[in-house]
């Protein structure tokens, strides 16, 4: 409706640009524009005079007669205006006719973007960073998929580099040892990431000289069939764990992801290269070569021994997304730690002539504990995702059994299910309820407060709305001119907004403001659900009506919930 309102008046002034607000108070309408203190500025007139004008022209419009019961100046140079009850109870039945395409638009038909998210090492167990990026990225391609867009799920996965020399050296030192198949046993008996890591940081000590490393990895990159034969035994692990165990411990799906490894670039490398210098874009310098920037450090893309880096991967894979793809938008979700690369890197696009597509570096913050430091473990080192999956699992099994949400006629394996799903909506919604840009902090109480802004009080929201509709066989239309309580009216206004906080989302690359919308919406519901009797109401037709708000309310909450990736849960 925000959107509606601001687009119609460009009808009448399409060369001003103005605010469309929400106003804090409700005394002050539903909706404010400062029009009026705009076109006062610009013509040099009494911004009463402008709202006075303004006014007589859209009163005299019959889209706005219908939709507003008052539009009115306010003192300070905005108009603010009134949503009318007859409106919003039309709008009410509209809404819950077409409830399951409610908030769908198709602004990005024809139109592809690529969202990079996730994008782990292979051969290491992903960590609370990953996380992050894996959380908000899978959010914000459900978003654009809901506008239309195809959408591609891009992991880009790292898979080349010295660290994969670390992983062949301390497996050639265990084959030395104790033979191959003693090393094979060791190195991939578990068949896990998690194995190899083990291995990876136990002969890390050992070899804290790179250069074994780096030799093992050349060795890699000229084609030693040993050394190659590893590391594609080492990636089909590592990607089959992250599709069969870590993906789906967070609630992802990865089937549809498009997995590209920094390997995927290797052999494309040279050309690049040859292709930046006789473009005269790179340079040598001091036997490195390099673009030089404007005020920015210059983009190292090779170093002096010969080694690319993940700069040069990066173009390479920009090159092919740009030309085999044709993306409206790219998007990378990666941590403010990366922004001067990204800098570097949209800056090499632009010397390169990539400027269709639009380049997006989605930012966002560190993790940090309750102590408000970065969250690590005792030994001051990174945490891995699945610790604190498991214990925000953990924690909600307890949670579940200690204030019996769970009915006895579910068994364990469902109670299990319930536990899970409200663990992992504990987690998605506490990240994605913040800012991005800003660090969040790891308060698992509250991240679990069934009582609170958190993902199990949305969840209990929807589960207690459903629980009403499973007592009726049929919702049959009712008079919804007989919602007249604020409750009914302030739920009715709220679900016209959900379609604009989609687009918000994916204009300003943030999910916060869903995650509030939802929050405020289940907050409307509870009260509604405390103060309005339903099934009971021998108004057959004001309780069909009712039946209808619930219903309409049940499935923006659900869709607002899947956007986010969080799974709803029809009984608790």
């Amino acid at each position: 409706m925000k959107n509606w309102l601001g687009n119609k008046i460009k009808e009448f002034y399409p060369d001003v640009d103005f605010d469309v607000l929400m106003p804090p108070d409700e005394r002050l309408g539903d909706y404010s524009v400062n029009l009026p203190f705009v076109l006062a500025k610009k013509n040099k007139k009494n911004p009463l005079d402008m709202g006075k004008e303004i006014i007589k022209k859209l009163t005299q419009d019959k889209e706005f007669q219908q939709y507003f019961s008052k539009i009115e100046f306010a003192g300070s140079g905005f108009i603010n205006f009134y949503l009318a009850d007859e409106f919003l109870w039309k709008q009410l039945l509209e809404i819950h006719r077409n409830r399951d395409l409610f908030g769908k638009s198709k602004e990005g038909n024809g139109k592809t973007i690529i969202v990079e998210y996730s994008s782990p090492n292979i051969a290491k167990p992903m960590h609370i960073g990953h996380l992050r990026s894996t959380i908000i990225g899978d959010a914000l391609a459900n978003v654009y998929e809901e506008l239309g867009y195809k959408v591609i799920r891009w992991n880009y996965v790292g898979d080349w580099g010295t660290a994969i020399g670390k992983l062949i050296v301390a497996y050639k030192d265990l084959k030395d040892r104790i033979g191959k198949d003693g090393a094979d046993e060791q190195f991939f008996g578990s068949d896990t990431t998690l194995g190899m890591m083990g291995n990876y940081v136990r002969y890390h000590e050992v070899y804290q000289d790179d250069d074994k490393a780096r030799v093992e990895f050349k060795k890699l990159e000229n084609g030693n069939k040993e050394n190659v034969d590893l590391w594609k035994k080492i990636r089909k692990i590592s990607l089959q764990e992250l599709g069969i165990l870590i993906y789906p411990s967070i609630g992802v799906d990865s089937k549809n992801m498009e997995f590209k490894g920094e390997s995927d670039y290797e052999p494309e490398l040279k050309s690049l290269i040859d292709g930046l210098i006789s473009k005269g874009i790179a340079k040598e310098s001091e036997g490195a070569l390099i673009i030089e920037l404007e005020n920015l450090q210059p983009a190292l893309l090779r170093k002096s021994d010969g080694a690319t880096l993940y700069m040069t991967r990066d173009i390479a894979s920009l090159e092919d997304r740009v030309k085999n793809y044709n993306p409206a938008k790219i998007l990378y979700v990666v941590a403010n730690q990366q922004t001067l690369h990204f800098q570097q890197l949209f800056a090499v696009a632009h010397k390169l002539n990539f400027n269709d597509p639009e380049l997006v570096h989605v930012k966002f913050g560190m993790v940090l504990g309750e102590d408000g430091k970065k969250l690590a473990t005792r030994e001051g080192k990174v945490v891995p995702l699945l610790d604190v999956v498991n214990k925000i699992q953990e924690k909600a099994r307890g949670l579940v059994k200690q204030v019996k949400l769970v009915n006895e006629e579910f068994n364990d394996d469902q109670a299990r299910e319930i536990a899970k799903a409200v663990g992992i909506a504990a987690l998605k919604y506490n990240d994605l309820s913040q800012h991005p840009y800003s660090d969040i902090t790891f308060d698992w109480d509250a991240m679990l407060d069934f009582r609170g802004n958190s993902g199990p009080y949305l969840q209990y929201t929807y589960a207690r709305l459903m629980s009403i509709i499973r007592q009726v066989d049929k919702i049959d239309d009712g008079d919804t001119g007989l919602l007249i309580e604020p409750t009914e009216i302030k739920i009715m206004k709220k679900l016209l907004d959900f379609p604009d906080v989609v687009i918000e989302c994916s204009r300003l690359y943030t999910l916060n403001a869903l995650a509030l919308y939802l929050y405020e919406l289940a907050s409307a519901s509870n009260q509604f659900y405390e103060k309005v009797r339903v099934i009971q109401d021998k108004n057959i037709k004001r309780r069909n009506a009712r039946l209808l708000l619930i219903e309409a309310t049940a499935t923006v909450l659900k869709r607002g919930l899947n956007l986010l990736g969080i799974k709803v849960l029809e009984r608790i």
